[in-house]
């Protein structure tokens, strides 16, 4: 029966009573003290025993949670400044964006102004690419002129900073484009130091890297070099004379010790084609205006 009254003594006893008793025994001892005139030391032994370190305690305590909401708050805030950085990165990514597609249109219209100029004799239309083959090249595509806007069939297409193709078929608002990469394309071609002749095949595998194949070079003097560049030949069928193929990248001799193959390094990105120029006058018609001067001439 002892026991049981003992234990729930200890179960009653909470600490905010805990802490009244040791109030109340307090003041009466500092009542005490005064109103006998003994020495206070054994007091102060006992508040330096129990009371200093309880409010040592209590310091520490209320150290601790000032450094835990010190540190909370600073959580929040760099959550938050986290946040606001995240959406400044994202305008800024954005902007960027739009900032380099600004610059890929401002090159890429550059580079047409500049092919326009620099063939500015040459009457021209500005085709946009509708469509295309499968696969990573525009070894054979359709444009959205045709002939509607005056292109014919064999009419030369130029983009970049040189020849790209042919055209080969025409409907009435579209055309059909075999640019000078594919298998199946040959192009007279000659050098501009030396007019040495040579024809220029397409090889689809090659233009992995970047260029074309070249063979039957007619260099005896060993003239041609790296760099020599490569435009269309005046004897050529179907290209206009003097449009840029490329730059001679590999020359060396054949079997026959007659003749030179080699590769070309293309100017054009047959890879990123957009916009082309369509040239509107073919080789035939220059052909046919000499004909027909040297008849008069007659």
């Amino acid at each position: 029966m002892k026991l049981f009254s003992k234990k729930k003594f200890r179960i009653k006893l909470k600490s905010k009573y805990l802490l009244a008793i040791m109030t109340l025994f307090c003041i009466s001892c500092i009542i005490v003290t005064f109103a006998s005139g003994i020495s206070t030391s054994p007091l102060q032994n006992i508040a330096g025993t129990v009371i200093v370190p309880f409010e040592k305690s209590i310091t520490k305590i209320g150290d601790v949670y000032a450094k835990s909401l010190k540190s909370l708050r600073e959580k929040e805030d760099l959550i938050a400044e986290n946040e606001e950085l995240k959406k400044q990165i994202e305008v800024l990514t954005t902007q960027n964006g739009e900032l380099l597609a600004d610059q890929s249109e401002l090159l890429r219209l550059q580079e047409l102004y500049n092919l326009d100029v620099e063939y500015s004799a040459l009457p021209k239309i500005a085709a946009e690419i509708i469509s295309k083959d499968p696969g990573n090249w525009y070894n054979s595509f359709m444009i959205n002129r045709g002939s509607r806007d005056g292109i014919r069939v064999n009419n030369n297409v130029i983009a970049g900073k040189g020849l790209v193709g042919i055209v080969t078929q025409v409907g009435p608002n579209w055309a059909a484009v075999r640019s000078i990469i594919d298998d199946s394309s040959n192009v007279s071609a000659m050098t501009v130091s030396t007019l040495d002749n040579c024809v220029v095949h397409g090889d689809l595998e090659l233009i992995e890297e970047g260029k074309l194949r070249f063979e039957q070079l007619y260099d005896q003097e060993n003239k041609v070099t790296l760099g020599e560049r490569i435009v269309t030949s005046n004897i050529s069928e179907k290209f206009v004379e003097g449009l840029f193929i490329g730059y001679v990248s590999e020359v060396k001799p054949d079997t026959n010790n007659l003749t030179k193959t080699g590769t070309i390094v293309t100017p054009v990105d047959f890879q990123h084609l957009k916009e082309v120029f369509v040239i509107t006058v073919n080789k035939s018609d220059s052909m046919e205006s000499a004909g027909e001067e040297a008849k008069l001439e007659e």
